[in-house]
């Protein structure tokens, strides 16, 4: 007599987490366990359904057919729960996002209007940070980090690059006695300069500039050093200097043409990019944090046709 297989529910949250990522190393850190953990769970799971979800193929991660399926429904019915389970407990659909403070605010904090118009029943909570918060311990849901070019990828999927430029006023870069036509043009400028500590050593951001874009140092008109970026733009604005823009945190600004950028792509510097890190309590609330990230990538999408647009 055939007996109708019968799976253990506790592993299917982490068939879905392993099947979304397809890398149990991911599945394993966005669950707060162990790679061997899942590896172990995945393993059991396939033997009560008597084939396997998972295959390798060319040292990458892939569904099987059946894999696909299960997921599918898997997917389905857990969205369900969360739902369900959101409106029995009177759960609040709040979520707290954390980032670095220029990002937050310069490029995310003007645009949540947008994000509560299309989500009013959904409270944000920012927690700007220079410092990498543990995502538990802080009580976040969602990371928008940076990662270098070359350097350790955080585990999340990439928003958007990071890159830098010099930026100033329309005014200033049309200045006729102080053209800016090429990089040798800003000895003539005063230069604004973010100054912070990396790792106990001082930080210059036109330092880093000039050896992204392999330039020569030379000694400005002068030089104005603030400690925090958004001073920084404010100076800008105010036409004291040249700054080093960053994007996208500067993106609204170069749109409605109050800074531009005076050496167009010539000047951009790609340092590396921002991922998003959702964390288990925001992905066990299902649509909640999916309807943030959506809104995070759409606020990109939005950025890059408005800058396509300003180009042409």
């Amino acid at each position: 007599m055939n007996t109708t297989p019968r799976v253990s529910l506790h592993l299917l949250r982490g068939f879905w987490v392993a099947a979304r990522q397809l890398s149990f190393a991911k599945a394993a850190a966005e669950l707060f366990v162990t790679q061997s953990a899942v590896s172990r769970e995945i393993k059991k799971l396939e033997e009560q359904l008597g084939q396997p979800l998972f295959r390798r193929v060319n040292r990458t991660l892939q569904l099987t057919q059946a894999g696909e399926e299960f997921y599918r429904a898997v997917s389905e019915a857990l969205v369900l729960i969360d739902a369900a389970t959101d409106r029995l407990a009177g759960v609040e659909r709040s979520l707290t996002v954390t980032t670095t403070i220029p990002l937050a605010s310069l490029w995310l904090v003007p645009r949540l209007p947008r994000f509560t118009q299309q989500h009013p029943e959904i409270d944000i909570r920012i927690a700007a940070s220079n410092d990498v918060l543990d995502l538990v311990q802080a009580q976040v849901d969602i990371a928008i980090r940076y990662a270098s070019l070359g350097g350790a990828s955080p585990l999340g999927k990439p928003l958007v690059d990071y890159s830098t430029f010099p930026v100033c006023t329309p005014a200033l870069m049309r200045d006729p006695a102080r053209p800016l036509r090429t990089f040798a043009d800003l000895a003539q400028h005063v230069l604004l300069e973010f100054e912070t500590t990396v790792h106990g050593r001082p930080w210059y951001d036109w330092e880093q500039w000039f050896s992204a874009v392999k330039t020569a140092k030379f000694k400005p008109a002068g030089r104005q050093r603030f400690s925090h970026y958004d001073q920084v733009v404010e100076a800008a604005l105010a036409g004291s200097g040249v700054a080093i823009g960053k994007r996208p945190h500067l993106n609204g600004k170069l749109q409605a043409g109050t800074l531009c950028a005076p050496f167009g792509t010539d000047g951009v510097a790609t340092l590396g990019s921002f991922h998003v890190v959702v964390a288990p309590s925001a992905t066990g609330r299902g649509a909640v944090g999916e309807a943030f990230v959506a809104w995070l990538r759409s606020e990109v999408r939005r950025d890059e046709r408005a800058l396509a647009k300003k180009r042409d």
